[in-house]
C-alpha cells in the first residue's frame, strides 16, 4: 500500500518540475511513510513519484520499479495478489525481475500481454506505468476502486496530473482547485456522480479501467478503455441452474481462496471485526488458513441501538481471536477527528462512522499492524441491504417461477418489521431517467431524492439560479452504462446500481481506503474480489434473497463458522450513532456549526445562504420528531463537512 503522484506533459517540463513533485507527495505521506522515490525526466514531460507504506519485499521493492531493460517505469498503490504464481511462469519463459515485490509482475505481464494484462491482475490497486520507448503513460484502477485515482487535464490539454487523493493533486501549482457547486449538490443530497469529485476538473478515474495518454500534435491524446465490469447474467439465464448447494460450495470455496490471498504478506495481517456476517465470516474462515488465533479490532458505541461489540465478542471468543475493543463516545466522534476525517475524505459524509474507522485505524497502527482483511462488499455481491430486499419483492417477485414467488408472498406476510431500522424513503419516489433506464427507481437513491428537497433550500441564490437546469438525479442515471442493466432481473439492476455510485464513493471512500491510509493502515477487502464476484453474479436472484433472508447462499457457505445468533440475524445498517441521539452528540455538532457554518464562513464558501442555513441549523435545534431528525441529522453532517472542505482546500486551513 502507497501513494502514487505525478505529471505527463507533451511538453518539456520546467526546472521547477522536482520541487512541484516533492510537494505533491508530500501532502500524500501518510500513505506511505516508509520512502520515498521518483522518476523525472524533463526532456521528456514525465514525472512519477511513490510515498511506500512496506508490505511485501520490506528491504527491497522500492519505488519506482523499473524493467531489468529500463523500458518501463511503474509506481503502485495496492496489492497485486498470486503474484508467486505469475513470477514463477514468468521466470520460466525468461523475464528477470529486479525485486521481489509484488507490484513488479505489472511489468512482466505487460510485456507479455500488451493492454490485455489487465486481465491477469487480481487485488486491489492503482498505477502509473510509463513505457519509454512509445512515450506513453497508462493510469489504471482496479475493478471495483477499492483504490482512489484521481486527475486533472490542464486546460490547453498538454498536460495530465493524478495523484490517489485529490490533496496531491492541489499541491501542485498549476492545478486549480475551487469546489464544484454541482458536486456540492451531489454532496448535500448524498450520492455523488461515478468519476465526481469534490472539485471542479478534478476527475475520478472509473473502477475497472484506464487512460492510456499519449502525445499528439503538442496536446496530449488520451482514451479511456474499460477492462472490467461487474457483469450480471441475462434475466433469463438465472433460470438455467437452480442447483443451491452449488452455488453454496463456489461461493465458499472462491471466498476461502480470496482471503487465504490476502493473508499474504511479509507483516502480521488482522482483521476488522464487527456484529454483521461479512466480518465475521473472514475471521472465521482467516482463523482457519492462519491454525492461529487472528487479531480483531472492535468498534463499540456508547448506545445500545448502534453498538454491535456483543455479538462481535461472541465470535472472537468462539474463534479464540486476540481482539481489541475500541470505545467511543461523543468527545471522539466530532471535534478535531471530525474535522481530520474530512480532510482524508474529500467528500462530505452523512455520518460520524467514518470518523470512528479513522480512529479504529489508528489503533491499529498503533498496536503495531498495519494491514487487516475487511468484510466490504459482502453487501454488494450477495444482495445484503434492505433497498434490495425491498426492490426484490417489488419489482423482482413478479419474475420468478410460480413455487419462488409463493415462498416470498408467505414471508411477507409473516415480516411486519421487515425494513425497520433501515434509511429508507417514507414514500415512494421515482424519477423519469431512471424508469427509463431500469424499469424502476431503485429504492437505494429513493431517501436521497427526499435529502435533495431539502438540500435545494439551502442554496445560495446566485447557486440556485445557475443550476435550476441541473438534475442531479438524472446526472446520476446518465452516467450508469445502459447496456449492463437492460434485460437484468430487478435485483441485479438494484445491486449493479447501487455499486457505481455508493460503493465506490461512499463505503470505500471515507468507509474504506481513505481512513484506513490516514494511519498508513492497509485494508484488504476479502469480497471484492473479481474471482468472487463472477461466483456471486451466477448465483439466482432467489437464493441471493430466499423468502425474508437476505445475503442466503453466503450464510449458507459460511454458517459453520459463525455463532447461530449470527446466522439467523437479519441485516443491521452498522452506522455511528446519529447526533440527535445524544445530548452530548448535539452539543459537539453544535460547537462544529459554531465554527464552520457561521453566516461568515458559509457566505466565504459561496455554496449555500447564510440566512437558509442558519433557519436551517435552529430548526434542527427544535426539532423533536425522530424521523425528520434522521434526515436533518443526514443533511447536517453534509454541511459540515462541505464547509470544512472548502476551509481546508481552499481557505487554507488543512490540519
Amino acid at each position: 500500500m502507497c501513494g502514487i503522484a505525478g505529471f505527463f506533459s507533451a511538453s518539456p517540463l520546467p526546472e521547477h518540475a522536482p520541487f512541484s513533485l516533492e510537494k505533491m507527495l508530500h501532502e500524500i505521506r501518510h500513505r506511505g511513510p516508509d520512502g520515498q522515490g521518483h522518476f523525472l525526466d524533463l526532456a521528456n514531460g514525465i514525472a512519477l513519484g511513490h510515498t511506500r507504506l512496506s508490505i511485501n519485499d520490506l528491504e527491497g521493492g522500492c519505488q519506482p520499479l523499473h524493467a531489468v531493460d529500463n523500458r518501463y517505469v511503474l509506481t503502485t498503490n495496492g496489492e497485486f495478489y498470486d503474484f508467486k504464481r505469475h513470477r514463477s511462469t514468468l521466470m520460466a519463459e525468461g523475464d528477470r525481475f529486479r525485486s521481489k515485490s509484488d507490484s513488479e509482475i505489472a511489468i512482466g505481464l505487460y510485456r507479455k500481454h500488451g493492454l490485455d494484462f489487465t486481465t491477469h491482475l487480481r487485488g486491489e490497486f492503482a498505477f502509473a506505468l510509463y513505457d519509454r520507448e512509445k512515450d506513453e503513460l497508462i493510469l489504471l484502477r482496479d475493478r471495483f476502486g477499492v483504490r482512489p485515482l484521481f486527475y486533472h487535464l490542464s486546460g490547453d490539454g498538454k498536460t495530465l496530473y493524478y495523484g490517489s487523493e485529490v490533496k496531491a493533486l492541489a499541491a501542485h501549482p498549476d492545478v486549480p482547485v475551487e469546489l464544484d457547486p454541482r458536486a456540492a449538490l451531489h454532496q448535500l443530497m448524498q450520492t455523488i456522480a461515478p468519476g465526481m469529485s469534490a472539485f471542479k476538473n478534478i476527475i475520478s478515474l472509473d473502477p475497472g479501467c484506464f487512460l492510456r495518454v499519449r502525445k499528439r500534435g503538442g496536446r496530449l491524446d488520451i482514451t479511456q478503455h474499460r477492462y472490467w465490469d461487474y457483469d450480471f447474467p441475462q434475466e433469463e439465464e438465472h433460470h438455467r441452474d437452480h442447483d443451491e448447494q452449488e452455488h453454496v460450495e463456489r461461493v465458499r470455496a472462491e471466498l476461502i481462496d480470496a482471503i487465504v490471498l490476502r493473508l499474504e504478506a511479509d507483516v502480521p495481517v488482522g482483521s476488522y471485526l464487527s456484529g454483521g456476517i461479512d466480518s465475521c465470516c473472514i475471521l472465521g474462515l482467516a482463523t482457519g488458513a492462519m491454525q492461529s488465533p487472528v487479531k480483531a479490532y472492535t468498534i463499540s458505541f456508547d448506545d445500545d441501538q448502534y453498538d454491535e461489540a456483543p455479538i462481535a465478542r461472541e465470535m472472537a471468543e468462539s474463534m479464540k481471536a486476540d481482539q481489541e475493543v475500541i470505545h467511543l463516545r461523543a468527545a471522539d466522534l466530532y471535534g478535531e477527528n471530525y474535522i481530520r476525517t474530512v480532510w482524508h475524505a474529500e467528500r462530505t459524509f452523512y455520518n460520524t462512522l467514518g470518523v470512528a474507522k479513522n480512529l479504529m485505524s489508528k489503533r491499529v497502527w498503533d498496536s503495531g499492524y498495519r494491514c487487516v482483511v475487511t468484510g466490504e462488499g459482502a453487501d454488494e455481491l450477495f444482495a445484503g441491504y434492505p433497498a434490495f430486499k425491498r426492490d426484490m419483492f417489488l419489482h423482482g417477485i413478479s419474475h420468478e417461477p410460480p413455487e419462488i414467488r409463493a415462498s416470498y408472498q408467505a414471508a411477507l406476510e409473516k415480516s411486519n418489521s421487515l425494513f425497520k431500522g433501515a434509511i429508507l424513503a417514507e414514500t415512494k419516489r421515482t424519477h423519469p431517467a431512471w424508469e427509463s433506464l431500469c424499469g424502476f427507481t431503485p429504492s437505494w437513491i429513493q431517501p436521497w431524492m427526499d435529502t435533495l428537497d431539502l438540500a435545494i433550500p439551502l442554496l445560495d441564490d446566485d447557486v440556485a439560479a445557475s443550476l435550476c437546469d441541473y438534475d442531479p438525479i438524472g446526472e446520476i442515471a446518465s452516467r450508469i452504462r445502459p447496456e449492463m442493466v437492460a434485460g437484468r432481473h430487478p435485483l441485479d439492476i438494484a445491486q449493479y446500481t447501487w455499486s457505481k455510485c455508493q460503493l465506490e464513493g461512499q463505503i470505500l471512500n471515507w468507509g474504506g481506503d481513505r481512513v484506513d491510509m490516514a494511519n498508513s493502515m492497509e485494508s484488504r477487502p476479502a469480497f471484492l474480489d473479481h474471482h468472487l464476484a463472477a461466483a456471486a453474479v451466477q448465483v439466482p436472484p432467489h437464493l441471493r434473497i430466499k423468502g425474508n433472508i437476505e445475503k442466503h447462499v453466503l450464510r449458507e457457505a459460511v454458517k459453520g463458522v459463525l455463532p447461530e445468533v449470527l446466522y439467523k440475524r437479519e441485516k443491521f445498517a452498522f452506522m455511528a450513532p446519529p447526533a440527535h441521539t445524544d445530548p452530548l452528540k448535539q452539543a459537539k455538532v453544535n460547537e462544529l456549526a459554531d465554527g464552520f457554518l457561521t453566516r461568515e464562513a458559509v457566505a466565504r464558501t459561496g455554496i449555500c445562504s447564510p440566512d437558509k442555513v442558519a433557519t436551517f441549523l435552529q430548526e434542527w435545534r427544535t426539532d423533536t420528531n425522530p424521523v425528520s431528525l434522521v434526515r436533518k441529522d443526514t443533511l447536517l453532517n453534509h454541511l459540515l463537512c462541505l464547509h470544512i472542505l472548502h476551509h481546508q482546500f481552499i481557505g487554507g486551513g488543512k490540519p
